[in-house]
């Protein structure tokens, strides 16, 4: 039907009560707003995502300093220097962050105080949309300026899982953390199969996932162990899972209830058999959005307590504005996703939207594309002479061949896990590493506290990065020597270098 000019015009004098009482009345609005509205999980959700906040900003706090302060492994301020040289006026849309009111290594520890306090109220439902909101502004700031350091996938998750936070209330948020957990998952098997990786399509890659991972735990070592039938087998049950479980999200109660069972399964299993971080806890609490209300309705006493606050005003046209935004962020998670299966039919959009990348409020998903299948280490040693070396050690990657595996997550040592990475490039694509052997040879306190104890009681005059091969040992040949690891040296990384004229 066509509305002439003058309805239009009239229409639209109209208060926009009348509106809002339209949209109100509507089938449409009526049918999504009772099917979809959650208030009891949301409010387990926001409590959650509170606690993963907290473990966030609490494992930062302590190292942030070391790490990309102005005397850490690498320095932030000279990343801001020059941003600031090529984009001039535009540095706060290429890095979003407050840092650049006040860059100092106070602000950073700041940052991660009034986060951890944010992240308080949120577990409290005190003040919650404010909390979210600054949960979600105060670790964006340090995501941004965080390189190489923080810029995990499942800091990229959090962002993004935060920033649907700030529309709790609008029914069709649900829909919007259902497509989110999709995403993730689905987005997982589908890199392992594009990646082209042998191991995964022979099914052959939890043969080495166990032993090659960046922090192996304790039972890491007895699953790397089971027999390879299990592990082929598990492997598949992994792909299955990532590729079809998601679709489940969309379906009836049961069938929903099935497929977030098995998403939460999954996540027990990587959260039992390794390290990482609070990216696990976090899938978990995605999951949950699968489930209905009757299912926290022993919960509600808890739950439904909040803090008091004021009633606002017009509150039905808030939520339309909310579900509005929900409806374009699901449009935008389809876009990212279309890119990944078929980036040029994606090319024109996401060309348009691309300004909204360093908001990281629309990420891309997929861990361990490839495979690794050997597990290379650097070792960093120090020297008065030149000729006389002493290993350093890190408080929980693989170095010491006699020391247990660790327990460390939701904890993330992120200087530990760059060192994975490291040794699986070249110097010149992890320059950084030089930083950090620099602040070791000075003697910086802020860099050795993220070290284990140093071998040295003044700081060496050389120092050298060599690069060995490490393997589990055999039960057998751990209960003979008590050792974890065994390793074979493969040559020099990096080195030597001094600081000082010799």
């Amino acid at each position: 039907m066509v509305v002439p000019y003058r309805a239009v015009i009239l229409w639209n004098r109209r208060p926009l009560q009348n509106l809002e009482q339209r949209i109100r009345s509507s089938r449409f609005f009526e049918r999504f707003s009772h099917s979809a509205s959650r208030p009891l999980t949301e409010s387990l959700f926001v409590r959650l995502l509170g606690l993963v906040y907290l473990a966030a900003f609490a494992s930062l706090w302590p190292q942030i300093v070391g790490l990309i302060g102005s005397r850490g492994v690498s320095p932030t301020t000279a990343l801001l220097d020059a941003i600031r040289r090529d984009y001039g006026g535009h540095v706060f849309l290429t890095v979003p962050s407050l840092f650049w009111f006040h860059p100092t290594d106070h602000t950073l520890i700041a940052f991660c105080a009034l986060g951890c306090l944010a992240s308080i109220l949120l577990v409290a439902c005190v003040f919650t949309r404010l909390a979210a909101f600054a949960c979600f502004v105060l670790y964006l700031s340090v995501v941004s300026i965080g390189e190489p350091f923080l810029n995990f996938q499942w800091d990229a998750l959090l962002l993004e899982s935060g920033f649907l936070a700030l529309f709790i209330g609008a029914p069709w948020l649900v829909w919007a953390y259902r497509f989110l957990l999709f995403r993730l998952m689905f987005e997982s098997g589908i890199i392992k199969l594009a990646s082209h990786d042998p191991n995964w399509r022979n099914l052959h890659a939890l043969r080495y996932h166990f032993m090659t991972q960046p922090l192996p735990n304790p039972i890491a070592y007895y699953t790397y162990r089971a027999p390879d039938p299990l592990l082929d087998v598990s492997t598949l049950m992994t792909l299955v899972i990532e590729l079809l479980a998601p679709f489940l999200l969309f379906g009836p109660r049961p069938v929903r209830l099935a497929g977030a069972g098995v998403l939460i399964f999954l996540q027990v299993l990587i959260l039992l058999t390794g390290n990482y971080a609070f990216f696990n806890y976090l899938t978990i609490a995605l999951c949950l959005w699968a489930f209905d209300e009757q299912d926290f309705s022993r919960l509600a006493p808890i739950l439904e307590w909040h803090f008091p606050r004021m009633r606002v005003p017009k509150a039905d046209f808030w939520r339309i504005a909310g579900n509005t935004a929900v409806a374009a962020l699901i449009a935008l998670g389809g876009t990212q996703l279309l890119e990944m299966l078929s980036p040029s039919l994606a090319a024109p959009i996401s060309e348009k939207i691309a300004f909204l990348a360093p908001f990281e409020i629309i990420n891309r998903y997929g861990l361990f594309a490839v495979m690794t299948t050997a597990r290379p280490e650097i070792v960093l040693e120090g020297s008065d002479d030149n000729q006389n070396w002493r290993e350093y050690s890190f408080p929980f990657k693989p170095g010491n061949t006699h020391r247990e595996l660790p327990w460390v997550a939701p904890y993330q040592p992120r200087l530990d896990w760059q060192m994975w990475f490291a040794a699986l490039g070249t110097y010149e694509s992890n320059t950084w590493v030089a930083g950090l052997m620099y602040r070791l040879m000075t003697g910086e306190p802020s860099v050795l506290g993220l070290m284990g104890p140093p071998p040295f009681t003044t700081p060496p005059r050389y120092m050298r990065a060599l690069l060995y091969h490490y393997d589990f040992t055999t039960p057998k040949e751990r209960a003979k020597t008590g050792a974890v690891w065994k390793r074979e040296l493969a040559g020099t990384w990096f080195g030597p270098v001094s600081v000082k004229a010799r």
